[in-house]
Parts: C-alpha cells; structure tokens; sequence
C-alpha cells in the first residue's frame, strides 16, 4: 500500500508537535471558556431558556448557523464529498428557503400562540396531553441518538486523530465543560458563544482551503486528480474504489445514482423543513430575537452562511482523498481497517487528514479550535434545547405547581443526565457507524423527523385539522419510517462487488424517496383521520394557525391575560427563614438561581408579544428583497453547478 509520510496512517497522531503544548494555547483555551461562563440574563425562565428574547439579528443568524453545523459537518461533509463528490451539498443550500420560511411563516405563528417549545403549541392547537408529551419524549430520543451521540463521535473521531488522546478521556473533559457553561450560562451564554464560534469556525476554515488548494493547484487540477485518485490496493480488474464520474455534477442519475436528483432535491427541501421549521434546537434561536425583523434577519444571514460548506468542508474532503488515495479512499477492508479501524471504509478521516498533513504549526491549532468550536456549538444547543423541552413539557406535567426556582434547578440537572446518556451511546454508535457518516444523519433524521414537518404544516393551514388526525397520523407515519429505519440496521449494504442480497425496499428504494413516501402516508392519514372524526371548535384555533394567527393591531393586553395565565403557571416560591443555608446559598450563586424569582407581569408577558410581532415597514420591504436575493443566489449555484 502506498502510503504518505506527513502522518501516521494509523489514525493516531504521535508526532510531539500535535497538541496544545504550548501555555499561550493554553491561557487562549482557558481565557476562551471564562469568556464562554461570564454572561448574563440567566437568572428567569425567560432569560434562561428563551435570553430575555432580546437578540438582535446579528448573534440569532450567527447561532442558527453554529448551532447547526457541527463536527459531523466537518467530518461528514468532508467525508462523503471525498467518498461521492459535491451533490451532498444540496442539503446546505436547501436550507436557504428553509429558514426563510421559518422567519416568515412559522414563527409568527408561534409567537401569536405564545409559546415556548414545539410541543406546547401542539397541546395549544389541539388540546390534551398525549401528542406534546409523545413529540417531546420523541424528540429528546432524536436527540440522544441522531444529534449528540453523533456529534460526539465525530468530535471523538477527529480528537483522536489529532491528538492520540484516549477517546473516552476526551470526550468525557468535553463534555463536561460543554455542560458546565451551558448549565451556567442559559441560552444567552449560548447565542453568544455561538456567534463567537462561528467567526472562528469561518477563519480557520477558509484558511484550510485556501492552503489545500494551492497544494492541489487549484479548482481545475482538483478535478482532474480528483477523478483520478484510486486506491492502489484493491481487486484486479474492479472498478471499486473509483471516484463516481458525476463527481462534480449536483442533479444525478434519477434511478442508478447513488444521490438521485428528484430525491435528494425533495428530501433536502420538504424532507428536512421539520429540521429548520419544527425542531426545538433551530426554532428557539428565532424565539429569542427582541422582535420578527431581527428574527427574519438572523434567518437571512444563516441562509448566507449556509452556502459556504462547498468551499469549506466538501471541497477539502475532495482535496484530501486527491492527495491521499490510499487512506482516504481505501476500499480493501484489511487496509481500511488498518487505516482508521473501519474495514467498510475511510471517507470520514478525509477532513482531519488534511488538517495534520497540511496545516503548519500554529495554524494546526486554529484548525483545532474550529473543531472544538463546532463540537461545543451543537452540544451546547442540544443541552440547552432538551433541557428546556424536558422542563417546560414534562417535569410540569407532573410537577403542576412547580417554582420557577424549582424549574431552573431541573434543567440543568437534565443536562447532566443527558451527558450520561450520551457517554452510555457512544460504545453502541462506535459499533453500529459504517461509511458515510452524513448520509446516516440524513437517513435516520429522514425516518424520524420527515412526517413530524408534515404535521406542523398541516396544523398551521388546515382548521378542520383535529387532535385524532393528528395524533394517529403522526404514528402512522413513524411507524413506516422507524420500520424502515431497523431494515437498514439489520441488513447491512453488500461490500463492493458483493451480490445484492437485502429486501427490495432497502436497494431499489432510496431512502430520500422513501422520505418523501412518508410525508404522503402522514398526509394523508391525518386527512383521512380528521374527516371521519369529529372536528375541533373554531374558537380554540384562535392565534394558532396561519389564517386566525394574532397581529401587532390584534392583541390586546386585557384579553391575554388568562392565556398567559396558563402559560406561566407556576407557583410562587415559599418565603424563606433569614437563616439561609450556606451550601444552598453558594449553589443558587453559582447556578445563576436568584434568591427570589424576576417577576413579570401578564401585561408585559402581552405587551412584548405585540412588540415582538410589530414590523416596521421599511425594514419589512429591505428583509424581502434580501429573502429574494438570497433564493435567486441559491438557483444560480444549483444552476451552475447542475
């Protein structure tokens, strides 16, 4: 096997240089996560789960687009544009669109229920308790399993990479300081560091292209050498290995290709609107902006932001396997396993590959922050997202009358559980992982989340819609997507060249077609379900959908007093003896917990409400011409790149 000699082709980085050796990169780190603890607004529901929603554009864009992009996207992207080529980028730019409807459609909708999480206007809409608390218990699986889990084994993958470190050692330091500022800080912290973290991420990124690109010889060179980079280990005569002719074509063979074109067009708009429109982590970033320009805003600047991962994370997997074949696109399972310990294959070291080979000292260590940057960015989110669904959706389901002090105190011990049950996954995530990572994130996220986007729609647009045809449809749908989901865990893709031996829905199925077959059958179970059951009393959809949703001009503060009453029912803390129990003392202090809770009023609760949805209408005419700008720049490169 031919090898090369900038590192190990074991995956373990022995040479001394690699790691943080150096005390200015250690009081850089340190300096880093004081910064990260030291912020405000953490010390009331609002604040800590919502910032005192008084975000401004700038910070909600820059944590929409953190909170997304993650290690899975440097090593997933990376990795599956060395492994297939540029077509996976769909699912980025598709996002554009995406979010656009978020801000324009979605969250006025939200706001106008007064809502603070997903499921709760669920329960508003329809009534009851079991679709919030299924959604919820649903969503905290989701994740378990798709979000932190794999987020942790990718950060996990390019630590050990990088650093030799032991993998369990690391993962458990990081997350451990994810969640002990994420604990500290509430969601203020987050969107703040989150805007830090995206400025790096950017930096050091393009700083890795613009290196890697000058050693390829550029944009052109890189296709030629791309389509030639074959491993030199493999079966005489075998096309396996081989770089996918339509490498550097977006829109594929519509039956043979490994990305079908219509597929993944429909998968990555309409099979992923749940991800950007419906998903707790995303839409609580909007929920926190001071009013819907600044949210409309953000969601711009994400949309922008959202094209880079061609220049920044796809192409330099294409560079890596161009210059590393036989690593990075090995396909004999012996050398694979020798290589990074996967035998099916190495696509997914394609990113930190290139780091550790081409990178120079110092600059290694900003690639480095990048990393643990994008891994804090998800975590973070995540924790703080099932921290507030947990609180507000379940703890109060049985706890009616809990304190806000209380609930403060709930959340951030559920941060610590859930990073026990992250650390728990890892061993069975570790097993179960083959190929491509970001084809699996897009694969499961599709069998879980795609019918939950067709049941937020469906309830924003049509009133007839009841809490039965929504509740039946939901499983109906889930139960064809989690169906599916256990076929491809049971029946495992054939080795190159190996017969095809798996059921027919798994090979001859994609799985963005089959997403697409779930949002018909959820559809058209929740029409089918709501006709023949009873419909829902006009009045209670009052402000929840898009036709009867509350304007600037609608709301009153008199008339929202008994809705925000339900909202906020929560229990005043008992008073206290003057002799307050230290230990108690020093932990509210360094939890953020005031000794009393911020009271606010239910006129202000309204009051911000209708501020929030007030417009100005210059400002309204600049975000709609942007909106478009941004569509047209997302058709040109589609176009472009076609």
């Amino acid at each position: 096997m031919a090898t090369t000699t900038e590192a190990p082709s074991d995956g373990k980085a022995s040479s001394p240089e690699i790691g943080l050796h150096h005390w200015g990169d250690i009081v850089v780190v340190v300096l880093y996560f004081i910064l990260s603890l030291c912020r405000p607004n953490r010390g009331s529901i609002r604040s800590y789960f919502l910032a005192g929603r008084s975000m401004v554009w700038w910070p909600v864009g820059a944590s929409l687009f953190a909170s997304n992009i993650g290690s899975e996207h440097f090593v997933g992207l990376a990795g599956t544009g060395a492994a297939s080529g540029i077509a996976i980028v769909l699912y980025e730019w598709m996002s554009m669109p995406l979010v656009l409807l978020l801000g324009w459609f979605f969250l006025p909708v939200y706001i106008s229920a007064g809502v603070y999480t997903l499921p709760e206007y669920l329960q508003k809409r329809f009534g009851g308790q079991r679709l919030r608390v299924y959604l919820s218990v649903l969503a905290i699986f989701m994740y378990i399993v798709t979000k932190l889990a794999v987020t942790i084994f990718a950060g996990a993958l390019f630590i050990q990479l990088s650093l030799g470190w032991d993998m369990y050692i690391s993962i458990v330091a990081l997350l451990f300081v994810t969640a002990l500022y994420t604990v500290l800080g509430g969601l203020a912290a987050v969107i703040y560091t989150d805007t830090l973290q995206t400025i790096i991420m950017t930096l050091g990124a393009f700083a890795l292209i613009g290196i890697s690109m000058d050693k390829v010889g550029g944009y052109y060179k890189l296709k030629v050498l791309y389509m030639e980079a074959t491993p030199t280990v493999r079966a005489e005569n075998s096309t396996c290995g081989n770089p996918p002719e339509d490498a550097f074509h977006l829109l594929r063979d519509p039956i043979l290709s490994d990305q079908p074109w219509p597929g993944l067009i429909l998968q990555s708009s309409l099979g992923c609107l749940w991800y950007w429109c419906c998903d707790q982590v995303i839409v609580q970033r909007t929920l926190a902006a001071k009013n819907l320009s600044h949210a409309k805003g953000g969601s711009i600047l994400a949309g922008y932001l959202k094209l880079l991962p061609l220049f920044i994370m796809i192409w330099p997997g294409m560079i890596s396997r161009a210059l590393y074949p036989d690593d990075v696109a090995c396909v004999d399972p012996d050398v694979c396993n020798e290589v990074c310990g996967n035998p099916v294959g190495c696509s997914n070291i394609a990113y930190p590959k290139l780091v550790l080979t081409l990178m120079p000292t110092g600059l290694k260590g900003l690639i480095m922050a990048v990393m643990l940057s994008a891994i804090m960015s998800s975590l973070t989110s995540i924790f703080n997202s099932a921290s507030t669904l947990f609180t507000m959706d379940l703890w109060r389901r049985f706890r009616k009358h809990a304190t806000e002090r209380e609930l403060l105190i709930v959340g951030r011990v559920f941060i610590v559980i859930i990073c026990v049950l992250s650390i728990l996954w890892i061993p069975l995530l570790k097993s179960s992982q083959s190929g491509q990572l970001f084809i699996y994130i897009q694969a499961v996220q599709g069998y879980l989340g795609t019918p939950i986007g067709a049941l937020f729609v469906w309830s924003m647009v049509w009133g007839r819609m009841n809490e039965k045809g929504a509740f039946w449809g939901i499983l109906v749908g889930h139960a064809c997507g989690i169906t599916r989901m256990v076929l491809d865990f049971v029946y495992a893709a054939p080795e190159c060249g190996e017969p095809e031996t798996r059921p027919p829905v798994l090979y001859k199925v994609h799985y963005t077609y089959f997403g697409q077959l779930l949002i018909v059958i959820t559809s058209l179970a929740i029409v089918i379900i709501s006709l023949l059951t009873s419909p829902q009393d006009r009045k209670r959809i009052k402000g929840l959908t898009w036709w009867t949703r509350f304007t600037a001009d609608d709301i009153e503060v008199d008339t929202e007093i008994e809705d925000l009453s339900k909202k906020l029912s929560i229990s005043e803390p008992e008073p206290e003896d003057d002799d307050v129990n230290r230990c108690k003392h020093w932990a509210d202090f360094i939890c953020g917990i005031p000794d009393k809770a911020q009271e606010h009023s239910l006129e202000e609760e309204a009051t911000q409400k209708k501020s929030f949805l007030k417009e100005n209408r210059f400002w309204s005419k600049i975000l709609n011409i942007n909106a478009c700008i941004g569509l047209v720049g997302v058709a040109f490169l589609i176009g472009f790149f076609r």
